[in-house]
Parts: structure tokens; C-alpha cells; sequence
């Protein structure tokens, strides 16, 4: 599916280990303002492509642009500045730091980290509390404003799921990338998770996520992009790729009951 204008578009990438090729994607992109999922069975590539994009792995070609620059060649951490923030399958956080204090390291382009400023307080202390005012409130956004001086090693898996959410959003991203954002999140707690991921485009906040939950695909999705050995077999709405014989084959081997509840459309969920 083409737009006029993506925000991300990528073009014979490929990533191979030995003879395995993992990626083997002709073509990809992402329009400013939407939910993309990228769903698929295990061992699909989804996460390798997010690795290559993100710069955490090399392809072997290819080539991608974000908002009007070439990433092809980009470290991960030029990646991440540029606006392209993910997230990782498993939450990652910093277990003797608080929870706001973790949330607070997702801010870019902090003055107090340069070697030099941080030796004069005056330099950065007006931005040092603007940045603890955001990251309490980015704590408050995702429910974990009761938990926000608590350890973050004291917090649930679910929990470190949302605290990832509110720490990427932290950096104030043009594209976040959710790894299995719903991945060990109880029911009580996805439903939460799900309503922040549904609101962010209304922030100006595109959204792309690797998802295995139909429920959670269809009900917050705008579009939906299956891979299958490495290869994007399917690309539109939730309703259209769940009806794609492709899809059905690859993804339950030839059973369509899981996906069988995508077949008629439901609206994304509104912020």
C-alpha cells in the first residue's frame, strides 16, 4: 500500500544469516498519523526488520528514509534522534532507579549530560525540572502515578510495559516502534496499555507495532502488514488481510478461526 508522502519508506531490504534469509522486503512504508501493525507467524522477520530499521542489525541491502532522511547507514543512536524510538520485546528498565527517574532518561538532548554544563548547575537545572515535570506526567498518563518514586524493580511485568511506553514517549518520537507491546500484560492492564497506544496520533505520534493478539490488531489498527518468511504477504485493513488466503495459510496453517473475527471491520478505538 502506497502513500504520497510516508514518513517511512524502505526498499529492498534484506537481512540473511548463512543461507537463511530473515529479511526479503521489496517494499515498505508507514504514513505520518497511523497505527500500522506488522503481524505474522514466529520467525516472520518482524523483529528483525525492526532491528535493521533501528539500527541495532546491518541488512546486507537496502535502503530506508525517515521524514526526509536517509537512516540507511545511521547507528541506532543517530536513529533514535532523528524521531524513530522503539521499544524491545521485553521491557527494559533500570531496576534501582525510580520510576519517574526512569521515565525522565527517555528526554533528548539533555544540557546536564554534556561533560562541560554539568558542572555548572545554572546551565541546566530550569530544563533538569521541566524534564521531572514531563516525566511525572508521562508516569501519570500510563497509571503508574502511585508507583512513581518506587523502584522500578518492584514493578510487574505489565507494569514495565507501560513504564517503557511513557519512557519512549518521553523522547518525543515522530515514529514509536512497539516490540509485542501487550507480551505477559494481564487483561486489566492491556486495556490501559491499548488505550495510550490508540491515543497517540492525536499527540502527533506515529505508531508501528509487531502484535500476535488479532483482538488488540484489529481493534486499534489503521493497517495491517502480515510477513511470512521474511516476505510481506499481505498489506490493508485489519478486515482485508485477515481475509487473504496467504495470511490464513501462513500465519494458523490453514485455519481461519482466530482470524475470523477480523473479517468484518471494527473502527479504531478513538483517543
Amino acid at each position: 500500500m502506497s502513500t504520497t508522502d510516508p514518513l517511512l519508506r524502505a526498499d529492498g531490504i534484506e537481512r540473511a544469516y548463512g543461507g537463511l534469509k530473515a529479511v526479503d522486503v521489496d517494499h515498505f512504508e508507514v504514513a505520518a498519523g497511523t497505527i500500522v501493525a506488522l503481524i505474522g507467524p514466529n520467525g516472520a522477520g518482524k523483529t528483525t526488520l525492526f532491528n535493521v530499521l533501528t539500527g541495532f542489525e546491518r541488512c546486507d541491502a537496502g535502503s530506508w528514509v525517515f521524514d526526509g532522511q536517509n537512516l540507511s547507514d545511521k547507528a541506532a543512536y543517530q536513529i533514535a534522534r532523528s524521531g524513530m524510538v522503539r521499544t524491545f520485546q521485553a521491557a527494559r528498565v533500570f531496576p534501582r532507579l525510580s520510576v519517574a527517574d526512569n521515565v525522565r532518561l527517555g528526554a533528548q538532548n539533555q544540557k546536564g549530560e554534556r561533560l562541560f554544563a554539568s558542572l555548572v548547575p545554572k546551565l541546566w537545572a530550569e530544563q533538569d525540572r521541566d524534564l521531572g515535570q514531563r516525566a511525572r506526567e508521562l508516569v501519570e498518563w500510563v497509571g503508574l502515578g502511585a508507583k512513581a518514586d518506587d523502584l522500578a524493580g518492584t514493578l510487574s511485568g505489565g507494569q514495565r510495559k507501560l513504564l517503557d511506553l511513557a519512557r519512549a514517549t518521553m523522547a518525543e518520537p515522530k515514529l514509536l516502534m512497539l516490540d509485542e507491546p501487550m507480551a505477559g500484560v494481564n487483561p486489566a492492564l492491556r486495556e490501559s496499555l491499548l488505550d495510550k497506544i490508540g491515543s497517540l496520533p492525536a499527540q502527533g505520534v506515529t505508531v508501528l507495532f509487531v502484535e500476535h493478539d488479532m483482538d488488540v490488531v484489529s481493534a486499534v489498527s489503521d493497517r495491517v502488514v502480515c510477513m511470512a518468511e521474511g516476505r510481506i504477504i499481505a498489506d490493508g485493513t485489519a478486515a482485508e488481510v485477515a481475509a487473504n488466503e496467504q495470511v490464513v495459510h501462513a500465519y494458523l496453517g490453514g485455519s481461519s478461526d482466530d482470524l475470523r473475527d477480523m473479517s468484518a471491520e471494527r473502527p479504531r478505538q478513538q483517543p
